[in-house]
Parts: structure tokens; C-alpha cells; sequence
């Protein structure tokens, strides 16, 4: 019997054919194709308290503006006549298989966007290759976004909390659930001054969203006198004083390390001091991260510091970039100076937003479109061909 020839998978820049091609029959794209369009669509569609969580920084968000002015700075130098028919996003991060170097970040409650929220970015990721990391504070559980995500590779964000217990309970839930990695968030122990949700007194983890992991823990629920479901209040005021641990030091990462086998990933580093830490600490990983500008007003660009965290713990050591990618162009500025992946943030809300699941893998396709087109017309057809010299700055 004749075997039928392996066709390869299209690269993801035929997306844009594919829209062209419907286009001959009047079929426009349902949805918008810039970061831009998106965000302007999901305002129309939100309310005020929603849109303002996903989209506000911290005090007068220069932060926000200076992660995207940043990679303004930053310019691409294509070369020529090079043969880039085929290319290759794939990479490796942390022994984690991943079609391009995107990983969706966590982003905590997202049903306050979509009812589906983790479970649909969960299913949208699974369904391109890429990791999803799921936020502590998500509004389904580890175990139902794990269920959600199918093969796919996911990664779990930890706040970590007051109690140590609970902590290693998240933890232990994370590991037994198949997720392949631990992120440990140390930019949030305290929630920063966020004037678009203190002018509309909006914190959604108080009327209970995002607390689905919390609720749903044994070690969390053995602390109270009364279920959540038969005191949900008294729940939310325990959640309240667990959620973040500002007594944390580096001194405690020897024990959470204990805790389990996975890979402990530090986000939000941003000081090449803290990163050389990082790695005397025995961390697999660091993310350098502002947090998208949500935590400190006037912090320096994450885009900035990528450099100097990347020279503080060498080429081997894997570092992640997180806040401020919008495109294509973009992923490949931070693979440039550094990044051995990147972490895709509001983006992918506003997709989720409009269309869930559907949404999120529409920013998928669009923006790995983009980064294939970008490599390609560079010059390149890997990304561990990417470097500084691809830049000019």
C-alpha cells in the first residue's frame, strides 16, 4: 500500500493568505487584527470596572508607557538574499516543548471578561503548542483548566501565600495536576495604588472572583469555621489576609524548592543583582518583568533591564521576558537582546474578551503570523539565530 507523503504543517504566516483568500468573497476578519482594535473593541463591550482592572497600571501608569515605548528604541536591521523559504519557531524552555517562544501569561480572574476565562486560554494555548502559566488567583481551578488544556504544556504562577501549608498545598495540586513548571510571582506581596480601580472601588477578588484555587483547597477550607459556599464572606476576608506574604525572603526559596520537583521560575526581576541571586538561590529561571506596569509607578522598562539581567546570569541560565509585547516585531526585539521566550499579557484578555476561546487563539494566529513574517524578512529562520547584532539601538 502507497503511504501518503508527510505534509508539513503550514507556518503560521499562511494566516494571512487565509485572510486574503476569504477576503474574494466579502469575508472580513470578525475580529480586529491590531492590539489596538482589540483593546478598543473589548472597551466597548466591558464595563467600566472590568476594562479599568485589565488596563490600568499603577499610579499615573508611566510604567505601562515606558514597557511600550522601550522597545521604540529598539530597530531591526533585515539583511538580504538569504534563503528563508522554511523556518523554525520551536523551542525548548525548561524542558518544555512549545511550538514558538510564547508562553500566555498569568493573568489572574479573568472571568471578569469571559465565563470561560482560564479554561478557554487553557484550550487556545493547547491548541497552537504554546504554555499557558495559570495565575494563582484564577476563577476555575488548577485541576479544571489542567482537564481544559488537555497534552498541552501549562505552567503554574504561585502568590505565595501567608500560610506555608497552603502554599505547599498549591503546589503539591500544581505538580499532581501534570503542570511542568512553578512560577513564583515577587513583585506583588502587596497590591500596588491602582487609581482606576480605586476610583470605582473595584477589586474583584472581594465579590469572589479569582479565588476559585483558594476555595477549592483543603488546607484553605480546613481554616474555616464554615465552608465558602455557607459563608462566603468570612472566606473572602481569610483570602484577603493569605493572599500575599510581604515576610518572604530569599532565604525561604530553599524550602519551597522542597516542596516539589518542578522547575521554580522567579517573575519579576529587574536587577542584575537579583537575578545573580536568583541563581545562587538554585532557581531554573527568572522572568524579567514590571508586571505590565502594575506594580511600580515610574520602574524602569522591563525592555530595559533585559540586558543586564541576561549579562548577570549568562547565556546558559533561562530568562523570560514579560510586559509589553504587542507584536511580532516585538518577540523578536526581546529574543534579540536576551529573551529565550516571551510572556504574551493583555493582548490575548482582549481576545478572550470578545470571542473567547476563539478570541484568544484569533491574537494567537495573529501575532505568531507576525513573528514567522518578521524572522523571515530579516533574514533569519530560527530564533536561536536571533541576537544583539540583528538591532540597532
Amino acid at each position: 500500500m502507497t503511504e501518503t507523503p508527510h505534509q508539513p504543517a503550514a507556518p503560521p504566516a499562511s494566516f494571512q493568505l487565509e485572510i486574503y483568500g476569504r477576503g474574494l468573497a466579502g469575508d472580513l476578519p470578525a475580529l480586529p487584527i491590531s492590539v489596538d482594535g482589540l483593546e478598543r473593541a473589548a472597551r466597548e463591550k466591558l464595563a467600566d470596572g472590568p476594562f479599568g482592572y485589565v488596563a490600568g497600571s499603577a499610579g499615573t501608569e508611566r510604567t505601562a508607557r515606558a514597557n511600550l515605548a522601550a522597545f521604540e528604541r529598539h530597530e531591526i536591521v533585515p539583511r538580504m538574499l538569504r534563503d528563508v523559504s522554511e523556518r523554525d519557531l520551536a523551542t525548548t524552555v525548561l524542558e518544555t516543548r512549545m511550538k514558538a517562544p510564547v508562553l500566555l501569561a498569568p493573568v489572574g480572574v479573568q472571568s471578569i471578561v469571559h465565563p470561560d476565562g482560564e479554561l478557554a486560554v487553557a484550550r487556545a494555548a493547547a491548541a497552537h503548542g504554546l504554555a499557558h502559566i495559570l495565575s494563582t488567583a484564577s476563577s476555575h481551578t488548577i485541576e479544571q483548566v489542567a482537564e481544559a488544556a488537555g497534552a498541552g504544556p501549562r505552567w503554574f504562577q504561585l502568590y505565595w501565600p501567608k500560610s506555608r501549608e497552603l502554599a505547599a498545598s498549591l503546589v503539591h495540586r500544581a505538580e499532581a495536576a501534570g503542570y511542568d513548571a512553578l512560577v513564583v510571582t515577587l513583585d506583588t506581596w502587596l497590591l500596588a495604588w491602582r487609581p482606576r480601580d480605586l476610583q470605582l472601588a473595584y477589586l474583584p477578588f472581594l465579590k469572589g472572583e479569582g479565588v476559585a484555587n483558594y476555595f477549592s483547597d483543603p488546607v484553605f477550607r480546613a481554616a474555616l469555621e464554615r465552608t465558602p459556599e455557607e459563608d462566603p464572606g468570612a472566606a473572602i476576608g481569610h483570602w484577603a489576609f493569605q493572599f500575599a506574604n510581604p515576610s518572604v525572603t530569599w532565604d525561604d526559596l530553599a524550602w519551597l524548592r522542597e516542596q516539589s520537583g518542578l522547575p521554580v521560575v522567579l517573575k519579576g526581576i529587574l536587577h542584575p543583582d537579583d537575578a545573580r541571586r536568583a541563581v545562587h538561590a538554585g532557581a531554573d529561571g527568572i522572568v524579567v518583568s514590571n508586571h505590565g506596569g502594575r506594580q511600580v509607578d515610574g520602574a524602569i522598562a522591563a525592555l530595559d533591564a533585559l540586558g543586564g539581567v541576561r549579562d548577570a546570569v549568562g547565556d546558559a541560565f533561562c530568562v523570560l521576558f514579560d510586559s509589553g509585547i504587542r507584536s511580532g516585531a516585538d518577540v523578536v526585539k526581546a529574543l534579540c537582546l536576551g529573551a529565550d521566550a516571551v510572556c504574551l499579557g493583555r493582548p490575548f484578555v482582549w481576545g478572550l474578551a470578545l470571542a473567547g476561546q476563539a478570541g484568544v487563539e484569533h491574537v494567537l494566529r495573529c501575532l505568531l503570523a507576525e513573528l514567522d513574517l518578521t524572522l523571515a524578512l530579516s533574514g533569519h529562520t530560527a530564533i536561536d539565530q536571533l541576537g544583539p547584532d540583528v538591532l540597532r539601538s
